[in-house]
């Protein structure tokens, strides 16, 4: 199966893994909307909406770059129903807009908190209750969010318990969204990296060091891939891990996604 005429809903696609998602799916001749704050160049980021649509008008798909700040409901349903005026409809939500701040609680202001809450858990419901009326009317309708396994172990919470709390919101919304939507045949289901992936995120966290011990945002993109492809009525409410979904699909070659082939690799948060 591919993604040739489907049309992807993806936050936070002006670069990263939301980007690398979106090409990916431009590659099969996907149409994607691209919701993301970035309409301006950022000093210390790269990458804008209207960027990240060239790129994916120059790998075969059709781009719809709109501003959109998740933390705002109006925003997010003009957005979505943006996207359905311009395709006719939506196949695909992938919530990959977060943010983050490894810091502990003293160290952490409640704007930062309200922040990590309002994007990550709040902006992932948003866009799910907005698009899930139309995602209902598609032939293989999926919500994938860009989130962890639930684990209960205090060592995930320790010194970081506000980013914590915000990203496992996004996969409780998986836990409970799942059985929920399972009757309209809209599968719900998680994606996180084996290993920490090269992103701006991940720069500002450990510099160039961390960047040559991650993999390429392509690994993620290729996993979504392959679950965005899989029957919406047989594979919900899963977590799952990107080299795990690539290896049941019969890759064996992992030295492609490092950003520095042969380099030891570094273990994302909440895997063991």
């Amino acid at each position: 199966m591919t993604l040739a005429g489907k049309t992807l809903f993806i936050s936070g696609a002006s670069r990263g893994i939301g980007l690398a998602i979106a090409l990916r799916a431009a590659r099969d001749g996907a149409n994607v909307a691209i919701a993301a704050k970035t309409a301006d160049p950022h000093p210390k980021l790269a990458g804008t909406i209207y960027t990240a649509a060239e790129e994916v008008e120059a790998a075969g798909g059709k781009a719809l770059p709109m501003v959109v700040d998740i933390r705002h409901e109006d925003q997010v349903w003009l957005a979505v129903q943006k996207t359905v005026d311009t395709f006719g409809g939506i196949d695909i939500l992938v919530n990959n807009a977060s943010a983050i701040s490894l810091t502990g609680t003293l160290q952490t202001p409640l704007k930062k908190f309200d922040l990590m809450h309002q994007i990550n858990t709040r902006g992932t419901f948003a866009c799910s209750q907005a698009c899930i009326p139309f995602l209902a009317k598609s032939a293989n309708p999926h919500i994938l969010n860009i989130s962890p396994p639930l684990a209960m172990d205090p060592k995930w919470f320790k010194g970081h318990v506000a980013y914590t709390m915000a990203k496992f919101g996004m996969s409780m919304c998986v836990l409970g969204m799942s059985p929920e939507l399972a009757p309209k045949g809209i599968a719900v289901n998680a994606l996180w990296p084996r290993t920490t992936i090269a992103t701006a995120a991940v720069e500002m966290l450990g510099g160039d060091s961390m960047m040559h011990a991650s993999r390429k945002p392509d690994i993620m993109a290729d996993a979504a891939h392959a679950i965005l492809t899989k029957n919406s009525r047989e594979v919900t409410g899963k977590f799952f891990i990107d080299e795990d979904v690539l290896r049941a699909d019969g890759v064996t070659d992992f030295e492609q996604y490092a950003m520095v082939p042969g380099a030891r690799l570094l273990p994302d948060y909440f895997l063991d």
